[in-house]
């Protein structure tokens, strides 16, 4: 179901928030502990070398004599390409310094050993942390899923009720032999609630699709009939006159260009257009504007940037796409706003 798959979204989702922000954390803690060890480690060398240099009891460190330059600081350790050193005054006063060095390449394997060391510690952390932020996240998102399982039943319980009464309403409209304003206006109001029905029914539920081949057009034309009386303020331009045979599932795809159509009617200006076109195997649908903030969510479930709508219909349009293997593309040029669908 697609609830449960949102629920899994958003589990995933805080999941790598919180081992995120704990690795970010970890790596900060293990780089000072590392730079601290670097540290201690020469302080280490250091305080080694200076006992050296008083009683030269020890075979790590070698030793050397060299000119006295005034640049040069008592027991401050150095380093160049090969050696770590230390320069210390010799017994007797001299022109000359004492110079004990350690191989750096002694030095590197020490630090190797603390590298290694860190490197399994914060990998057994990470794995910790891993289930930390499992834990966190799924008790952080327990009242998101309550919610979600109630919006579900309360979903399937208005899609159930509804179910009787549009059907009924749309069977008597058929037997009504009588036609008027009234009556047709009826006919318009109830088709928009039971296709409104239909898309809570597809959010919902897995439905599996019936493929066969259709002119597409007849299914355009069947859309276009139940929108233009609704809005007669729009300019409508429509050049369907090359026709396109698909193969698809024709009720879903009548719930995409529902969808496209709707949302090119209800977010139109009061002195738009709707210009709908069939061009190298593509729908187009393209309609004025007052433009769309951020194009690249409109087929996120819920987004709109205005107060009408549920914000599922482009959702929906999406979903359909993918299962029934139909490119969308989506233009926006300021208050141009052109939706393609591509048929393989």
């Amino acid at each position: 179901m697609v609830i449960k798959l949102s629920e899994k979204e958003s589990l995933i989702k805080s999941f790598l928030l919180f081992f995120v922000v704990i690795e970010l954390f970890l790596v900060f803690i293990f780089y000072n502990y590392y730079r601290i060890e670097v540290e201690h480690t020469q302080e280490n060398i250091t305080m080694q070398m200076k006992n050296y240099s008083f009683f030269l009891d020890s075979d790590k460190y070698d030793i050397d004599i060299v000119p006295y330059k005034q640049e040069y600081k008592y027991y401050e350790l150095y380093m160049d390409d090969n050696y770590l050193y230390i320069l210390a005054p010799l017994p007797v006063k001299s022109d000359e310094l004492l110079k004990v060095y350690y191989p750096k390449k002694q030095y590197n394997r020490l630090l190797q050993k603390l590298r290694d060391k860190i490197y399994m510690q914060f990998i057994f952390l990470s794995f910790v942390s891993m289930l930390i932020s499992m834990l966190f996240a799924m008790y952080v998102l327990k009242p998101l899923r309550e919610s979600i399982n109630l919006l579900e039943v309360f979903i399937k319980d208005i899609i159930h009720d509804l179910n009787t009464p549009i059907t009924s309403i749309l069977i008597n409209l058929q037997m009504v032999e009588k036609q008027s304003e009234e009556i047709e206006s009826i006919k318009q109001s109830a088709k928009t609630i039971s296709m409104l029905h239909k898309n809570l029914t597809n959010y919902i539920q897995n439905t599996s699709f019936e493929n066969k081949d259709f002119d597409l057009v007849d299914l355009v034309d069947e859309q276009i009939k139940f929108f233009r009386p609704l809005y007669p303020h729009l300019r409508w331009e429509i050049d369907l006159d090359k026709g396109l045979k698909v193969y698809s599932d024709y009720n879903a795809l009548s719930r995409v260009v529902y969808n496209l159509l709707s949302n090119a009617c209800k977010y139109n200006t009061s002195k738009g257009y709707i210009k709908i076109y069939i061009k190298h195997n593509n729908l187009c649908i393209e309609n004025d504007s007052y433009g769309i903030e951020n194009p690249h969510r409109v087929f996120d479930r819920f987004y709109k940037e205005s107060e009408r709508g549920l914000g599922i219909g482009l959702h929906i349009v999406d979903r359909l796409c993918h299962d029934l293997h139909i490119k969308k593309h989506l233009n926006v040029d300021k208050n141009i706003v052109l939706f393609c669908l591509e048929f393989r």
